[in-house]
């Protein structure tokens, strides 16, 4: 092997699309779920991004066509809940948080070996694709977040006997909803509703590093996650990760900028087939998928757009847009 060589990248370039896409998320879960400093959260957490940034050149490079094979490859977080549901008779609970990334995965960890849980598993999971909220959504057998509220979807989905809820609420707020029921799913809107707060250019990353450390390490958030637990074994996963945009590469050639601008705006994919044209390598992809054919911006790169380009975002294809983590534990 050549001096220098990174060995991670050797083995994707050489090996069978679903063994490629072990070997990624294999060594995302290892760079995220170390644990982390409150102290130096942004500056770590930044390090972590920079330390991938070379698998996501290469999935925007020479070995794009990976992402045609992601859907059959990657064990996806609505299938491993569906799991893990059908695995436990009873006494069992569903924790989404909306958008919760691997950057926020040592926090849970951390916080959940301190407090005297045991973690069953933990490790990372892939999202649907588009990696957006609807489509995890109809993954689960509903037709949308919505149909999480006061057990809304009724008995049409695959979390089968589950007390459902959808909610933006306090931590503490959430206590009086979690009651006596033996099984229950709660859909949370944080930090979703954060990142599209913090989505203007700025430094919105950095407030949402520092929120997340408070808000992951709080006693309310692991008041509610114990009432959840108790009696029950507890799953804790999201629907989708997210961009940190910000930091992307701007897109250099006009002619491509005004390309993705036309046909994406300030989003990260698009709904229905692509009329791109094709450059080598892509700048966008168009894959077909369970939820239909869809466009979307490939890789770290981002461009100029009315308003500017958000600063945190997802639904494209980048690592951390597509995987999250997934972890069982109990007290």
């Amino acid at each position: 092997m050549t001096a220098g060589r990174n060995p991670n990248l050797d083995a994707i370039l050489t090996a069978t699309p679903k063994e490629a896409w072990q070997v990624i998320f294999d060594k995302l879960w290892e760079t995220f779920s170390a644990p982390v400093t409150a102290q130096h959260a942004e500056r770590e957490v930044t390090a972590r991004e920079r330390m991938i940034g070379e698998m996501e050149l290469l999935l925007s490079g020479s070995a794009w066509e990976l992402w045609r094979d992601f859907e059959t490859s990657v064990p996806h977080t609505a299938q491993s809940l569906i799991e893990f549901w059908n695995k436990i008779p009873s006494g069992k609970a569903v924790l989404i948080l909306d958008a919760l990334s691997l950057r926020e995965a040592p926090w849970l960890l951390q916080e959940a070996q301190r407090r005297g849980y045991q973690v069953h598993q933990s490790g990372a999971r892939g999202s649907e694709i588009p990696s957006d909220t609807i489509s995890f959504a109809k993954a689960l057998g509903f037709g949308q977040r919505s149909s999480f509220e006061n057990s809304g979807a009724g008995s049409a989905h695959y979390l089968t006997g589950a007390r459902t809820e959808s909610m933006n609420a306090a931590w503490d707020y959430c206590l009086d909803w979690i009651a006596s029921a033996p099984d229950i799913a709660l859909w949370h809107h944080w930090p979703d509703e954060r990142i599209h707060q913090l989505a203007d250019p700025g430094d919105g990353f950095q407030k949402l590093c520092r929120e997340a450390a408070q808000q992951l390490t709080s006693d309310p958030f692991w008041q509610m996650v114990e009432r959840m637990a108790t009696g029950r074994r507890l799953v804790i996963t999201s629907d989708h990760g997210y961009a940190a945009s910000g930091m992307f590469a701007d897109v250099g050639d006009k002619e491509q900028v005004a390309w993705l601008k036309t046909n994406f705006g300030s989003s990260r994919f698009a709904h229905g087939p692509s009329t791109a044209r094709h450059w080598v390598p892509p700048i966008s992809l168009c894959l077909q998928s369970t939820h239909g054919t869809n466009q979307f911006a490939l890789g770290r790169r981002k461009w100029r757009s009315a308003g500017g380009y958000p600063t945190l975002a997802h639904g494209g294809l980048s690592l951390l847009e597509v995987a999250v983590p997934f972890i069982e534990l109990s007290r």
